[in-house]
């Protein structure tokens, strides 16, 4: 059980994170949710012991490791990728050494009864037991398995890893990650620099991952399916709540209206009672009761509203000159680096107006079309940009087109027309993407990803371009903000290009749409949902996976069988399936009775005065680690029978 006590940080006179405090347990899937710039990475940083807090601290039990994949990190390794990834076994191989050096005292040991024999017997078994935890046997294939699950080729493990982008580094060191298990995984955006397939694979191992998971992320639909809590930082307090991020929404608007009700019922309460008390308080006939309802008021328990941040970017983008009517014209495309062929000979074309949008899996092309059309990247074949068209380009990762010795201030003023060379038009713009007074001397290099994403969406107000060409332009996005860049996209009189694996934010903003596969594209007419319907899938996630070939399992009949037969081997087999779907039930009643428990115990332990007593601290510790051991073989066990499930529908199918 890991503790978060008393944390407080300021800036610049803001309370980012105020006297915070909460439990985390060990297998809990917690996502850390609020708006940009809200302490979420802050806050991360202090659990993994990169930033020390003003005040509180962070209570690790001894023994326990905490892994950390911060939003943004630089990597300078020279090694391949490959070797780069096997020094997460720095532990197994210290455990290899210690095992060899501890089996050669005992194999040349006589004195089998001394304290020193017993020591050394027992650090043996426990570190063999950490050494099979690790899989320290199988390093090579636990390596080659989580590198392909993230998206890298057997070609790829002996590349340079200064061969790769950041976004691919970053899915080395999650790599390296998962592979060392810390008991407590921290995990800043992981999806940002992910594809849909990679996101899959991530999901599957977060969900069954066995230690506790801390999570910052704005993709829905990843936080929905593996995370079981949400914890909400609001202008330096927290809401935790014991749901996934949907059904927290849902929660928190009930909880919010509910207590604006019971506010404003309580308001209309004491404006009668003061009306009264202010219209008999000089009647002596009414001198005891006015007495009696100003002590009331006084013993009042008042309704406080919880403080809300309403605070989100506001911006539209300039009216867009008039271009020719063809704005990009692509025939005979090809693309290279060095002996890698990314695109070719493919062709297109977008007219002044449209709104396009280009999907596919990570390494298919998306970015390099996106940089050639932008002017960033050579290429072979022909491509004409119209008449009159100004570009305006967002990249994918913002480290490649913000200087971070700036200043936020310094670079608007940077890029500034005559138009905006006006210290208070600057300003102007900066504050309505929420970068305040103490913000705008901020060093580039210290803003966290959410702000220099919208330090870049500002830059692209300073010019009337009439093309947009934007590179995933919601990975670092709070969900309010991505609302309101779609809103903006949607009134704007513009051409646009737009790279994103997000449907919510496709839908009804795009209306053609280019799959990009096997060094092709194909042009579909009509917005997300329309180009998804096409391939039959409700979201990306399915619509990629779909694209994975996964071998289907088919059962052939025995026509030998009667009719008879065949009826009762169906009924046989019905219900074996009744069978283990009453055991999953019982199962997962046993592991929240479980947790239920853990709960509970887990409050106490958090009272202030719980250290005080010994016997009390010893007897809820073993309570503790006795369910965490039960709720864990529980899990196992219904892991165990949903595959059971799963084999016999396949077979059975």
């Amino acid at each position: 059980m890991f503790s978060v006590s008393g944390i407080s940080v300021h800036f610049g006179g803001k309370d980012i994170l105020d006297d915070i405090s909460f439990v985390i347990n060990a297998k809990d899937r917690i996502g850390l949710t609020g708006k940009n710039g809200a302490g979420k990475s802050t806050l991360l940083n202090i659990i993994s012991g990169l930033t020390k807090p003003e005040q509180g601290q962070i209570n690790i039990p001894e023994g326990k490791t905490v892994g950390y994949l911060p939003q943004q990190m630089k990597m300078d390794s020279q090694k391949t990728i490959y070797e780069e990834t096997l020094t997460a076994f720095h532990e197994v191989n210290q455990l290899e050494k210690d095992i060899e050096k501890l089996h050669d005292y005992i194999t040349h040991s006589t004195d089998f009864h001394s304290e020193e024999y017993l020591k050394k017997v027992t650090a043996l078994h426990e570190k063999n037991d950490r050494f099979n935890y690790l899989d320290g046997n199988k390093k090579e294939s636990n390596v080659e398995k989580v590198l392909k699950g993230l998206g890298f080729s057997e070609n790829d493990f002996h590349r340079s890893v200064s061969e790769f982008s950041g976004g691919w580094k970053m899915r080395i060191e999650l790599a390296k990650l998962l592979l060392v298990k810390p008991d407590l995984l921290l995990l800043d955006e992981p999806t940002n620099h992910l594809d849909i397939e990679s996101i899959l694979w991530v999901e599957d191992v977060l969900i069954n991952y066995q230690g506790a998971v801390v999570m910052v992320s704005h993709d829905r639909m990843f936080l929905d399916r593996i995370t079981l809590r949400t914890i909400e930082i609001m202008l330096g307090s927290i809401y935790d709540y014991e749901l996934p991020y949907t059904k927290y929404l849902e929660a928190r608007a009930e909880r919010l209206e509910t207590q604006m009700a019971t506010f404003k019922n309580q308001q209309k309460f004491i404006d009668q009672q003061e009306k009264f008390i202010t219209r008999f308080r000089a009647k002596s006939s009414k001198a005891r009761q006015v007495q009696s309802k100003i002590k009331m008021l006084d013993k009042l328990d008042r309704v406080e509203l919880d403080e809300t941040d309403n605070s989100s970017i506001h911006f539209r983008f300039s009216p867009a000159p008039r271009s020719g009517h063809v704005v990009v014209d692509i025939a005979d495309l090809s693309k290279s680096y060095d002996e890698k062929l990314i695109l070719k000979k493919i062709s297109l074309k977008i007219l002044r107006g449209e709104k396009a949008a280009f999907v596919g899996k990570n390494g298919e092309g998306k970015t390099t079309l996106s940089k050639i059309i932008a002017g960033f990247e050579a290429f072979h074949g022909e491509m004409t940009i119209g008449h009159n068209v100004n570009l305006g380009y967002y990249a994918q990762v913002q480290e490649n087109t913000l200087d971070e010795n700036l200043t936020v201030l310094q670079t608007i003023d940077n890029e500034a027309t005559d138009e905006w060379r006006n210290t208070s038009k600057i300003r102007g713009l900066l504050g309505s993407f929420l970068f305040r007074k103490n913000d705008i001397e901020k060093k580039v290099k210290v803003l966290s990803g959410g702000e220099k994403s919208r330090l870049a969406l500002a830059k692209l107000l300073l010019k009337p371009y009439n093309l947009l060409v934007l590179d995933e332009p919601t990975n670092h996005l709070d969900m309010t903000s991505k609302e309101i860049l779609k809103q903006a996209l949607l009134d704007y009189d513009g051409t646009v290009i737009i790279v994103s694996h997000d449907r919510d934010f496709l839908h009804e903003l795009t209306s053609k749409t280019y799959e990009f596969q096997n060094k092709q594209i194909k042009e579909h007419l009509g917005d997300i949902n329309d180009f998804l319907l096409k391939h039959k899938a409700e979201s990306f996630r399915e619509f990629e996976s779909t694209k994975t070939n996964t071998p289907k399992i088919i059962v052939e009949q025995d026509n030998s069988l009667s009719n008879k037969e065949k009826y009762l081997l169906k009924k046989e087999q019905e219900k074996e399936l009744r069978k283990i779907q009453k055991a999953i039930e019982a199962s997962e009643k046993a592991i929240l009775h479980a947790e239920n428990e853990l709960k509970e115990i887990s409050k106490i332990m958090e009272m202030p005065d719980f250290y005080a007593d010994d016997q009390k601290v010893n007897e809820y510790t073993q309570k503790h680690s006795h369910l965490e051991k039960k709720l864990e073989k529980e899990m196992q066990h219904w892991d165990k029978l949903v595959k059971e499930l799963e084999e016999k529908n396949l077979q059975n199918s």
